[in-house]
């Protein structure tokens, strides 16, 4: 291993000495297993005390990009930076041991021999008493106090996923990496674990890197969210923002079940059966998907053959059939065959409303919720 490069504190990027760097950052990163770029020039910044979630599906490299962080994997370019300094690039390297890094992954990896206190105190250093206060302190905030002499066998799902996040925690990790930690509990503990998690998580004041294939766990627990696809981040944001401004249609897909108009651009607009839709920047002939998720489709009903009257806000009704209605415990799902090409089209409607199939009803879609996409983009 070779040193470091001078005045790895101040690297370049930061505008002045005083100004304080993210807590991770990471430059360009890029790996290649059999000459393909698993994860190809991905940058992030987290700060203290923020959780970003990296989001995608499998085999999208978030893993290997949590690898790469945590020092068990080498990138094949790009650097990691922990508090303004530099920890990894492709000549120096910090251990993995010395990077004050925690990881939690989802198959919590306790030791079953070990008790749950020791389990806590593993890798911690101090006197027998100093570690034992840490391991308790820990363990109250878990809730799980009462289990500390306790083997993990003997524990539920749930509460060995607290101890691992415990066991995490003590050595009190500037940054915490977590890969689909929750992946493993059972639906009913999934949320009030997750919330317990991230709210010891804040109180720490770490910065959390979670990596997850679930868009609702993205959305619940995230201040930010890197939307990930083959190796590459294709956005990132504040999730309402990554939710309501898609940058394409695979990032709407992603989040929800999507509708789909087909249509081509002239003067600006895409003419569809339910009115036109604006596509700005677009030239005339471009080929584009109009692009909205079933909970913004209005239902109404049929009037002696009419539907309602078009609003700016709604646009123009289109006539369907009940194909099928089911139920899903707190909204209904509706699927309608389409008069104008015979296309299937979802709505969401909260609570029950479960019409009989061969009904005709009219459906119209919010403007403000549709997305103009060119196709295949």
């Amino acid at each position: 291993m070779t040193s470091a490069p001078a005045d790895p504190q101040t690297p370049s990027g930061y505008p002045t000495a005083d100004a304080r760097p993210p807590r991770l950052e990471i430059r360009n990163l890029r790996r290649f297993f059999d000459g393909r770029a698993v994860v190809d020039d991905v940058s992030l910044q987290i700060e203290a005390g923020q959780v970003m979630c990296l989001l995608g599906p499998s085999g999208c490299g978030k893993s290997t990009t949590l690898r790469m962080i945590a020092g068990v994997e080498m990138q094949d370019s790009g650097e990691i930076y922990v508090d303004g300094k530099l920890i990894c690039d492709t000549v120096f390297r910090v251990p993995p041991e010395r990077r004050e890094i925690g990881l939690i992954f989802q198959d919590f990896a306790l030791f079953p021999h070990l008790s749950v206190a020791d389990n806590v105190a593993f890798g911690l250093k101090g006197s027998k008493d100093e570690k034992r206060a840490r391991v308790q302190e820990l363990l109250s905030k878990v809730s799980l106090a009462q289990y500390i002499d306790e083997f993990p066998h003997q524990l539920s799902g749930g509460e060995q996923q607290r101890v691992a996040l415990a066991r995490a925690l003590a050595p009190k990790p500037r940054i915490m990496l977590m890969d689909e930690p929750f992946s493993g509990l059972d639906n009913r503990l999934r949320d009030g674990i997750r919330d317990e998690t991230l709210a010891l998580l804040k109180e720490e004041d770490a910065a959390v890197l979670l990596v997850t294939h679930e868009p609702e766990e993205a959305m619940r627990m995230a201040d930010e969210i890197a939307l990930m696809r083959a190796g590459k981040i294709v956005q990132q944001g504040a999730p309402y923002n990554v939710y309501t401004r898609p940058a394409d249609r695979a990032a709407v897909s992603f989040f929800s079940d999507t509708n789909v108009l087909r249509s081509e651009v002239n003067g600006a607009l895409a003419q569809t059966p339910f009115g036109q839709f604006l596509a700005p920047g677009l030239p005339d002939g471009t080929e584009v998907d109009i692009v909205f998720r079933p909970q913004h489709v209005k239902i109404d009903f049929d009037r002696n053959g009419r539907g309602p009257n078009p609003t700016a806000t709604d646009g123009v009704a289109a006539r369907g059939v009940v194909q099928r209605a089911r139920f899903l415990g707190n909204e209904s799902l509706v699927e309608f065959r389409m008069d104008f090409d015979g296309c299937v089209l979802k709505a969401t409607v909260p609570n029950v409303f479960l019409p009989e199939a061969g009904r005709v009803m009219w459906l119209t879609v919010r403007r403000d919720r549709c997305f103009v996409f060119p196709t295949g983009g």
